[in-house]
């Protein structure tokens, strides 16, 4: 932006159904010597530094699959999506919104990133949420919301009344889903307008809160500052070598979810690089959508959980295949859920004929609470895949082991080292930080990790101000983020072994469910992927390992596989862990819980299993004995 830049009009086609006279767009905000050291490292600051050097190249452009087959681009460059932002965060000042919650409930589109980055703009905090018409996921969302507490909702004009609609029928809710005429038309009842010394986002201040995906109805919305998400845009722009006018994003993962909000919204802005956007239920319904983006836009960084690279293998045909060439793609990272080597064998073998190349998967690790990125495997390398003593590894110990030794093993893939940022492997119990090749919790440090929880000072002090053993924590230097993950480092490389509150501990001995569900995944072919959970349950004999696993859709009569199936499963589990199943549900599809960004939700499925969720008729006969 200009220095001293005067008042500005409304473009023609305003976000958010506005129709108004003129706003002012922060024409006060200057980028000289005196005020660059304040809001240097702010998602607003380098908004205008993008707009300022190539305001006229493409920013954002989001492709709408819902009318043509190749998909409807719209874009922004850089000059007007800053007109925009700058525009409906002068609205949002208007109203008394700076230093308040606006939260974002608008479908995936570009009026979805103008109202980020307006609600940031502003010196309000966003709260980037979904729209209520995304199925299953009522709950989280007024659970969202009535944590947040936010003055305003911002939607796109044709998801208002549905939005509107809904936050009328939550009890106590104290949102208003408006329009950007309403917004200039005065503050919002109880909002006081706020003076011109929070017009500027400081580094230090929130810049939205990120609530995570896990299936608790109690969720927790991160802190993230503006240090934090710039520090962590760069640290992936390092990472994945994504570089200005070589590189772009393209993507379909929700911007809802950390590593969408991040990679296709926050990245692109501080590394001045075209963000490409589709709708992830357009992938959903045609993955070759996502590959054919890849194909039409060389230099792409990309990512997506380790399902959608397995269902990509299995759902794009021969004939959709020959129209890609992935050998342009820069990286493809795989992360937010367990990664699995069949799956990276899988993709490779089915995209290699179209140019995909190994260097460019790039297996991945992070959290909310980090922002999103904490560690990607090396550049220009395949990734790397280690075989573990299974029963060492759950020990606490990694044991390598050749992968023809008779001994159960454990392949994990490696996720690399920390990007400008310090990771410790420590015993969650002593505190005591452990040598490579122990496996312990996962603690972070760095410029990147949020603040806190949001209102929950006690899970905050606890979560993202740890101390080692005989450390101070007066002194926050020596702070340290709980993630909650169990993992180890070997051979410079880190890798991920499961999480903390997942572990089944049958008769004393530790099991990483994800193992489990790969081996009932893998014993019989009624059995649907990626749509299993294994987890404990009390009993009178202590606690036992119960299995909740979908039939394959295209299963015409589950029942009358159901006892061969649990027969295989038994046997397999048996064999693979030596654990007797206690009880095994073959479930009906779209049964098994999952969180927002796709992952199964192995809590919520044991508290829905404990309230009898499926019935007798999807369960063979109970083992009840001890095994």
């Amino acid at each position: 932006m200009e220095k001293g830049a005067g008042r500005r009009r409304l473009p023609s086609t305003p976000p958010y159904g506005l129709t108004a006279k003129e706003s002012n767009p922060c024409p006060e905000r200057r980028f000289g010597d005196s005020v660059l050291e304040t809001v240097s490292d702010t998602i607003s600051h380098h908004l205008a530094q993008a707009a300022a050097q190539t305001p006229d190249e493409t920013a954002f452009t989001f492709v709408d699959f819902s009318t043509e087959r190749d998909g409807v681009p719209s874009s922004l460059t850089w000059r007007q999506l800053e007109k925009r932002v700058r525009t409906l965060a002068a609205a949002l000042r208007h109203t008394g919104a700076a230093g308040e919650r606006v939260a974002v409930v608008a479908p995936q589109n570009l009026d979805y990133v103008v109202g980020f980055l307006a609600a940031t703009c502003a010196g309000a905090i966003a709260v980037p949420l979904f729209p209520p018409a995304l199925p299953g996921h009522a709950d989280k969302l007024a659970a969202a919301l009535t944590d947040a507490d936010p003055v305003l909702a911002l939607t796109s004009p044709d998801s208002l009344q549905a939005a509107e609609k809904f936050c009328a029928n939550q009890d106590g809710l104290r949102v208003r889903v408006v329009t950007e005429q309403e917004l200039l038309s005065g503050p919002a009842p109880g909002v006081v307008p706020t003076g011109e010394e929070t017009l500027h986002p400081r580094p230090e201040d929130c810049a939205y809160l990120q609530y995570t995906s896990g299936s608790t109805r109690v969720p927790s919305g991160v802190e993230i500052t503006h240090a934090n998400v710039c520090a962590n845009a760069r640290q992936a722009l390092e990472a994945y070598d994504i570089r200005t006018g070589r590189n772009r994003t393209v993507g379909w993962l929700p911007l809802y979810h950390d590593m969408g909000l991040v990679l296709a919204v926050v990245l692109p802005i501080v590394g001045h690089v075209h963000s490409v956007l589709m709708e992830p239920l357009a992938f959903v319904q045609q993955p070759i959508r996502w590959l054919r983006l890849l194909t039409r836009y060389p230099g792409a960084l990309t990512a997506a959980p380790n399902f959608a690279y397995d269902y990509c293998a299995r759902r794009v045909t021969d004939e959709e295949r020959s129209e890609l060439s992935l050998g342009s793609v820069a990286a493809m990272v795989n992360g937010s859920e367990p990664i699995v080597e069949q799956t990276l064998q899988r993709f490779q073998q089915a995209f290699a004929p179209v140019g995909m190349v190994r260097t460019a998967m790039r297996p991945s690790y992070g959290l909310a609470e980090a922002t999103v990125f904490v560690s990607a495997s090396p550049a220009g390398e395949e990734p790397t895949v280690t075989c573990f003593d299974r029963d060492a590894l759950a020990d606490g110990t990694a044991r390598v082991v050749e992968a023809t030794e008779a001994q159960a093993v454990t392949r994990l893939v490696g996720c690399g080292q920390p990007t400008e940022q310090e990771a410790a492997i420590v015993d969650p119990l002593t505190r005591v930080r452990l040598e490579d090749g122990h496996v312990g919790e996962i603690w972070l440090r760095g410029p990147n990790v949020g603040r806190g929880y949001w209102r929950r000072p006690e899970q905050s002090e606890t979560t993202f101000r740890a101390t080692l053993h005989g450390d101070s924590p007066s002194d926050h230097t020596h702070h340290w983020l709980r993630t909650g993950d169990l993992g180890l480092f070997h051979d410079k490389q880190l890798y991920i072994t499961g999480r903390i509150k997942d572990l089944v501990i049958i008769d004393g001995t530790n099991h990483y469910p994800q193992d489990i569900e790969q081996t009932v995944e893998t014993a019989h072919p009624a059995v649907r992927r990626h749509h299993t959970a294994a987890f404990s349950v009390l009993t009178d004999d202590g606690e036992r390992l119960v299995v909740v696993a979908e039939h394959a859709r295209d299963l015409a009569e589950p029942h009358s596989v159901l006892d061969e199936a649990t027969r295989a499963v038994r046997a397999a589990v048996s064999a693979g862990h030596a654990i007797a199943l206690h009880d095994f549900v073959l479930a009906q599809p779209g049964t098994v819980p999952h969180t927002t960004s796709g992952k199964v939700a192995r809590g919520a499925c044991r508290e829905r299993y404990l309230q009898g969720a499926w019935s007798s008729d999807t369960r063979a006969q109970r083992e009840t004995g001890t095994g």
